[in-house]
């Protein structure tokens, strides 16, 4: 890409084989490109850029920014690799964070109904309203970090997560736990929206789907390495000493983002806020003018002034409501775009069975005719982590390849040489490898539900949690960096609204799997939600046939 004058209202971005150097739109920036020669060109800047200039110190952007280790830079995309790397695993492990709190408690729920003296009903509340919390609180981080940048969103919510879940740990009561749990789970959810607008600051599109895949090993690793930690955590220190090490887990974060995270967000992706309009002088003196002969002047300027003052912060406040309480739902209207909202509705569905799949797991092997302990239980998480694992480390180049594939191939057909930018477009991702993972997790869930309802040997269901952790990373990954494409500048609003509604999926799925396996048991359970993902699949079809259609259209959106 080259210059500033990127066309941010258009879905399909192009880029060169080149990549120049992009200046930023601060008003500083020539005047930091004239100290290039002064000093901020010198080898260790090389290190973190070879094209954008340092931005002073002084000048840094993002709450405590004079503390970041790591220096901002006019443009985050022209971060070395090195640096992006850094981020990206630093925002990773964050994003492990709020999924991992979720399914940490799962081996100790039994525990922790009868050491607060509650049910477990009851005690299954404090994961079903976290998920509710996951879902609702991220749409104000996202709001709150496209205006005012990501570094102050994650320096405070993990503040303010490391406090709540040490509430946590010191629970007298279950109704002290759900609450401080609900708390805890809005601060960590900031990760999960913000993390890949980050990923989406500092890499290019071509790589996008790659860093993508490195994000999402932590956010959807966290559900799976949750109950194996805490198993091991409950037979040792019981289910409190889960509390305290997610307290200590987010005291490391907090340290590590205050340090080493630098402010990400590009100054021209910022929303312009509208100048607040203000009582025109001219026209109060018209007033006066009209008011002089029932009024003494001195009087009349008087009350004109403090009605000014008045008015100016009426609208302050009005502007401040706005921004706190409207704004953030704002982002649910991009669900009127099909786009977002068959690739939201795919996502979540996808999210929502994995928490069925982990309830229907931990209560299966938990009772007859397995009967294992927590620590057991939680290690038999292991396999399904291991298919996260995989699909994180070949899906998002595989997807990036895909990609690249069908933008040579239309430049190609357009009569274009190696020297015509290459068009990408975000349904370019959906391709053999959206196909292969749609199939492969609803008849992997198939198998699944119907061994465990038999009770087969243990290891018998083992390779089908595999295959769905392989088959829905591919969809996570790949649904996730479409959103970041589809409403460029936005992204993480973007993906704060498939958090919320994902979320949604999740906390109703995490309530009801284990009365609706009493009622009909694993195997029609599961066979219903793989045949739901079957049909998904036509989200697929539908994207391919209508996607150019519905990106030419994208202009009738005004929040586009």
């Amino acid at each position: 890409m080259e210059g500033t004058q990127t066309r941010r209202s258009s879905i399909a971005e192009k880029i060169t084989e080149s990549d120049s150097p992009i200046n930023s739109s601060d008003p500083s920036s020539a005047s930091d490109h004239s100290n290039e020669s002064e000093g901020y060109s010198s080898p260790a800047t090389r290190v973190v850029t070879n094209k954008s200039c340092i931005v002073p110190r002084s000048k840094r952007r993002g709450m405590f920014g004079q503390l970041a280790l790591v220096p901002e830079i006019e443009d985050p995309r022209d971060y070395g690799r090195f640096i992006k790397y850094l981020i990206t695993i630093l925002v990773a492990a964050a994003g492990s964070t709020a999924p991992m709190a979720s399914t940490i408690l799962l081996p100790a729920l039994s525990e922790v109904a009868v050491t607060l003296h509650s049910t477990q009903v009851v005690a299954n509340l404090s994961v079903a309203l976290y998920m509710l919390s996951l879902a609702m609180f991220p749409l104000w981080w996202s709001s709150i970090s496209e205006r005012k940048g990501r570094r102050a969103v994650y320096i405070i919510s993990f503040f303010l997560f490391t406090i709540s879940t040490v509430c946590c740990a010191i629970s007298t009561n279950i109704s002290m736990l759900v609450v401080f749990r609900i708390a805890s789970g809005g601060a960590a959810s900031s990760a999960q929206a913000v993390g890949a607008g980050t990923i989406a600051d500092i890499w290019q599109v071509s790589e996008r789907g790659k860093a993508m895949g490195w994000f999402y090993l932590g956010p959807l690793c966290g559900p799976l390495l949750g109950p194996i930690l805490g198993g091991i955590l409950t037979e040792e220190f019981g289910w409190k000493g889960t509390q305290w090490f997610l307290a200590f887990f987010g005291l490391v974060l907090f340290f590590g983002m205050l340090f080493c995270l630098p402010e990400t967000l590009r100054i021209q992706d910022k929303p312009k806020d509208k100048p607040m309009e203000l009582p025109d002088p001219s026209g109060d003196n018209l007033c006066a003018k009209e008011d002089e002969t029932t009024q003494p002047p001195g009087l009349q300027r008087t009350i004109t002034r403090a009605s000014r003052r008045t008015l100016k912060k009426s609208k302050q406040w009005a502007k401040t409501t706005k921004i706190v309480l409207v704004d953030p739902l704002k982002s649910l209207l991009y669900l009127r775009f099909p786009p977002v909202l068959l690739t939201v509705i795919y996502a979540s569905m996808t999210f929502g069975i994995l928490y069925v799949l982990n309830v229907s797991l931990q209560t299966a092997y938990s009772h007859q005719p397995y009967s294992y302990s927590p620590l057991i239980v939680g290690l038999l998480f292991i396999p399904g982590s291991l298919g996260y694992i995989t699909a994180s480390l070949t899906g998002g180049r595989w997807s990036d390849s895909i990609m690249r594939r069908a933008a040579v191939k239309r430049r190609a057909a357009a009569g274009g040489d190696e020297s015509t930018p290459l068009e990408y477009r975000p349904e370019d991702r959906i391709g053999i490898n959206s196909w292969i993972a749609g199939i492969m997790f609803p008849c992997a869930l198939i198998c699944y539900g119907w061994i465990i309802e038999q009770g087969y040997y243990w290891a018998a269901p083992l390779p089908f949690t595999f295959t769905f952790g392989f088959g829905s990373m591919l969809v996570f990954g790949m649904t996730t960096t479409m959103l970041t494409e589809f409403v460029p500048g936005r992204a993480s609003s973007a993906v704060a609204v498939n958090n919320f509604v994902r979320n949604i999926l999740s906390c109703i799925g995490s309530a009801l799997t284990e009365p609706i396996i009493n009622a009909i048991g694993n195997g029609w359970l599961f066979t219903i939600i793989g045949i739901l993902g079957l049909i998904s699949l036509s989200v697929i079809w539908a994207m391919h046939r209508y996607g150019p259609k519905w990106r030419a259209e994208a202009h009738k959106y005004s929040f586009m």
